[in-house]
């Protein structure tokens, strides 16, 4: 897993630590010193402590003209045990909402297992953007995945469709993602 490092080809539109609205401001990373794990394994020092044992993130976009951020996932999703949902609600997403986003691309290909409980953080999240056109999708995650949150009924709140679960988003720029996944999802909703 130390090898999995979040995508960093979007650098030059945006980092997460050089922008001081961000909950990970001036935080620094080293290249070299490896010393978060998942379980028994390390993981690349890029990624970000949110106070899960087992989920880590990366802001990779933030654009607050458009309203919207682009967070890459790593490790279990565990809302059972370890309340990640909780810590990425009130530690990230809320300071994000305060900020203006409302359009949230959540991408998972590297999230191994998704253990639900309650919904009440996906129904709050929902609640607070919907006003403002807000909407979170979840891309690229893996199939048993999605089947895991759709039985725990946070489709209800979270954008889930096999439309979005192999989407090449690396080619697009991170604000040319956003408007393709915003049209997407019109599409997706008006052809249901």
């Amino acid at each position: 897993m130390h090898t999995l490092e979040p995508y960093w080809k979007w650098r030059d539109y945006y980092t997460a630590e050089e922008d001081e609205k961000s909950p990970f401001y001036g935080r620094e990373y080293s290249e070299f010193e490896f010393s978060d794990k998942i379980y028994n394994y390390y993981i690349h020092p890029q990624w970000d402590y949110i106070g899960s044992e087992t989920l880590y993130l990366k802001l990779l976009y933030v654009d607050y003209k458009q309203g919207a951020a682009i967070i890459e996932f790593i490790g279990e999703w565990n809302d059972c045990i370890h309340n990640d949902i909780m810590f990425l609600k009130r530690d990230v997403i809320d300071i994000l909402i305060e900020n203006g986003i409302s359009k949230f691309v959540l991408i998972g290909e590297n999230v191994l297992q998704f253990f639900g409980e309650s919904n009440e953080y996906y129904e709050e999240w929902y609640e607070d953007i919907k006003d403002n056109d807000g909407w979170i999708m979840a891309v690229n995650f893996r199939e048993h995945i999605t089947e895991d949150m759709i039985e725990s009924n946070i489709h209800h709140y979270v954008n889930i469709n096999e439309k979005y679960a192999d989407i090449n988003w690396r080619k697009y720029r991170p604000f040319h993602l956003v408007s393709y996944l915003d049209d997407l999802l019109i599409k997706v909703i008006f052809s249901e």
